[in-house]
């Protein structure tokens, strides 16, 4: 029989919580029965949304009398060591669950993250990777906005983290690492960049392929899976893929609605028009993972709903069932 995953929830985290988030447990729970969830918030509006067809030996529920407000900064939310988000982070440092999850203030789940859980060891950055759609299938990205300042041994290193991370979470694929630069010629961007590409390109990983550079608007072709860049770059291209795909489903909408031809047209291709829809949810791809550190990390989107959130929660069970920790101390070593 499997051991049970463990997962340690901030439940207080995000809009609509603690609602969203036990929906998305119990959601979650439907689907895999093989994990555990210690939830971490206020008992009282907890158990005032738990659902009866959550069995109660599928969780605990953990008493916290304070929670990380999206106004608080991260320093500030550092002090209260008595927070939902602080103990969630801190019952994977005790080794009492095996990952922790929040869709709470992001700057103060990484910065309590970092203040309780070791750095893997040769890692000297973090970095936060995300699911990006192609045409073949997920994209790892990263990093989407840990670590802004990076050096070319940091982007080796993420290399060698979303590589393990593409691998746990689908282990019948190959990792294809590729730079995210101005161009593809050997020539093209700043020195870091140059001396990363050098590394990767003499150096050759066993645990992935490295497939040199790749522009912005090959992200999406599918011939990597794995897109390292620094943190500043990672986070406008992210922002700018987030507005591009609302605006094509926002505009996608309006043409389809706003006169009788184009409800009819609409009407005729309702399959493919789900399909595309459903291809574009952002809540499929919920859950960023803070990579480096040696424990697993994934925030939630706070703006989600439980359906991400369950999503996200999936993501967990295939980071631990995938053994991302050790897949990534075995590639640096």
């Amino acid at each position: 029989m499997l051991k049970k995953i463990t997962i340690a929830v901030d439940a207080m985290g995000g809009d609509n919580s603690p609602e969203k988030i036990v929906k998305g447990i119990s959601l979650h729970s439907e689907e895999d029965q093989n994990v555990h969830y210690k939830i971490f918030g206020d008992l009282k509006k907890i158990k005032e949304v738990i659902p009866k067809s959550l069995t109660t030996n599928s969780y605990e529920i953990i008493h916290t009398n304070d929670e990380v407000k999206s106004t608080d900064s991260p320093l500030s939310a550092a002090r209260s060591k008595n927070s939902s988000m602080w103990l969630a982070v801190d019952s994977v440092q005790n080794k009492e669950s095996d990952i922790v999850i929040s869709a709470g203030n992001t700057g103060a789940f990484f910065v309590i993250a970092k203040l309780n859980l070791e750095m893997i060891e040769n890692i000297d950055k973090p970095a936060l990777a995300g699911l990006w759609p192609n045409k073949n299938g997920i994209n790892i990205v990263l990093d989407l906005g840990a670590s802004i300042d990076c050096s070319e041994k940091n982007l080796v290193d993420f290399g060698i983290m979303g590589s393990a991370l593409f691998k746990a979470l689908f282990p019948k694929e190959d990792p294809k690492v590729a730079i995210l630069n101005i161009g593809s010629e050997e020539i093209k961007g700043h020195e870091i960049i140059k001396n990363a590409f050098e590394i990767l390109n003499l150096n050759r990983n066993p645990n992935f392929k490295f497939n040199g550079y790749i522009e912005g608007n090959e992200i999406m072709d599918g011939l990597s899976n794995v897109i390292i860049t620094d943190g500043f770059t990672g986070n406008v291209a992210l922002k700018t893929a987030e507005g591009t795909a609302n605006f094509i489903t926002s505009e996608l909408k309006k043409a389809m609605t706003n006169n009788l031809l184009g409800k009819l047209s609409s009407i005729l291709n309702i399959n493919n028009l789900n399909k595309f829809k459903k291809r574009l949810d952002p809540r499929l791809y919920d859950g960023a993972i803070l990579l480096g550190l040696d424990s697993a990390v994934v925030k939630s989107h706070g703006s989600s709903d439980y359906i991400g959130f369950a999503n996200s929660l999936q993501l967990c069970t295939k980071i631990i069932s995938g053994n991302l920790i050790d897949k990534i101390k075995q590639s640096i070593d």
